[in-house]
């Protein structure tokens, strides 16, 4: 059958740690193609095009997750990968950038805090599904913007095995 599994998987070393580091968001359209391992299909090596990584530093609760979805009447999988993003601050130059990310659907790579380099909505793009702009009420509450992507592939988020500068991204860093 070929949908058959193939290998089995031992206990890890208790060695990773949860959280999200940067997120790269690409416009639509600006990565054409991507390459995949020769040996491993599941990840990709180069990314081809112009996809410029506009790199956003994360700090405390943003967090990725990605959800299968599979029904047994209809044969069907797929699955919804949802980007929860916490963005201290708020400047002119924020809020247009938030605004012009609300009306596209780019494609993310998230950087975990375990070197990962997960690409979401590689065929389909993700949509911001909500957010919100806060000032906060209290001296301690976030003063930003929380916003939500949601992406629905029929894979997974592949990972990037090389850097992304190697993967042929081009990084551009805020000020």
């Amino acid at each position: 059958m070929p949908c058959d599994i193939s290998l089995g998987r031992l206990e890890p070393c208790k060695t990773s740690v949860g959280g999200l580091k940067a997120v790269y968001i690409m416009n639509e359209g600006d990565a054409t193609t991507v390459t995949y391992d020769a040996t491993d299909t599941d990840a990709i090596t180069a990314i081809a095009g112009t996809p410029i990584g506009y790199k956003y530093d994360l700090k405390g609760s943003s967090s990725f997750e990605q959800t299968i979805n599979s029904s047994r009447a209809n044969g069907t999988t797929f699955f919804t990968q949802t980007l929860n993003l916490s963005l201290k601050g708020i400047t002119k130059k924020d809020l247009k950038q938030i605004k012009l990310l609300a009306y596209t659907r780019p494609q993310v790579i998230i950087e975990d805090n375990n070197g990962n380099f997960f690409y979401a909505g590689l065929k389909n793009g993700m949509e911001v599904t909500g957010g919100s702009i806060v000032t906060g009420a209290a001296m301690g509450d976030l003063s930003g913007f929380t916003i939500t992507l949601v992406g629905e592939e029929p894979v997974p988020a592949n990972i990037i095995t090389t850097s992304l500068t190697s993967a042929g991204v081009t990084v551009t860093v805020g000020t």
